[in-house]
């Protein structure tokens, strides 16, 4: 569906990303993985259509995304940033309410209440509906800015795109697992899901495949299995790795020696 081919982004005298492939697919979890610096973010918004590469091309459909109307690229991808700012203060359905604009004056826009009750129950935020945006925690932001892209995507056609950016990090451990489950059932309904995440369990856990990367370069992309092989891993984060079964990888922060004692303890 959306396709990245030989991208290269340059930015003051080095390459942010150097000859990245990759593509993202309908009905999938893409996890986008690597330490910091690698090039996630970057190939994030390229793969957005919100930055064009140096060289290379990025398609939505075989079309390039920087050939894509903006009102038509947003009525198939929806994009949650990991930090969006409002400039004014508003109530939390009117800021879901605002997933709906690209449909202004379709027939869609009929479904607009259904639409946003429906993103609203699924983002676990229904009961928030009435509160003012500026007064939530980080994490409930969070997830009232995925029921706007939720909303965005209701009644596009398929398959469309949900791409987010590190959508947990402000989220605690009941809502994380919450969210990585409810993108599972997103992409088991035809969408094609792309995710930055930092924390390799819970790219094991929902990845249908991982795009690893490492100063600029794709160095695997693949089922977690593969992708997240220990050695590979401790090549990457410069430490060394155990793979637990049921967990996923676990860093040995305190080296070689210690996986024994996490063999034990993990099972």
């Amino acid at each position: 569906m959306i396709a990245a081919r030989d991208i290269v982004v340059r930015a003051g005298g080095r390459a942010l990303l150097d000859r990245v492939s990759l593509e993202v697919r309908a009905g999938e979890v893409l996890v986008l993985a690597g330490p910091n610096g690698a090039g996630k973010s970057t190939l994030f918004k390229v793969l957005a259509g919100e930055l064009a590469p140096q060289s290379g091309t990025a398609t939505l459909d075989a079309l390039r995304l920087r050939d894509w109307r903006p009102l038509d690229l947003a009525r198939r991808r929806a994009v949650l940033a990991q930090h969006v700012a409002l400039a004014f203060p508003m109530p939390v359905r009117a800021v879901v309410a605002l997933g709906r604009l690209p449909w202004h004056g379709t027939a869609q826009a009929a479904r607009d209440a259904q639409a946003i009750a429906a993103a609203l129950r699924e983002a676990d935020v229904a009961h928030l509906a009435g509160r003012a945006h500026a007064t939530l925690s980080g994490g409930e932001r969070q997830r009232v800015h995925l029921a706007r892209a939720l909303a965005q995507l209701d009644g596009a056609v398929m398959p469309a795109a949900l791409l987010l950016d590190e959508p947990t990090a402000s989220l605690d451990a009941g809502h994380r697992a919450a969210l990585l489950r409810r993108l599972r059932r997103l992409a088991g309904r035809g969408l094609a899901v792309l995710v930055v995440l930092h924390d390799l369990q819970e790219a094991a856990f929902v990845a249908d495949r991982v795009a690893l990367l490492e100063q600029g370069r794709l160095v695997a992309c693949g089922p977690p299995a593969a992708a997240l092989d220990p050695a590979l891993l401790e090549q990457v984060y410069g430490l060394p790795f155990r793979h637990v079964p049921g967990l996923g990888p676990i860093p040995l922060l305190a080296g070689q020696d210690a996986a024994q004692d996490v063999a034990l303890t993990l099972g």
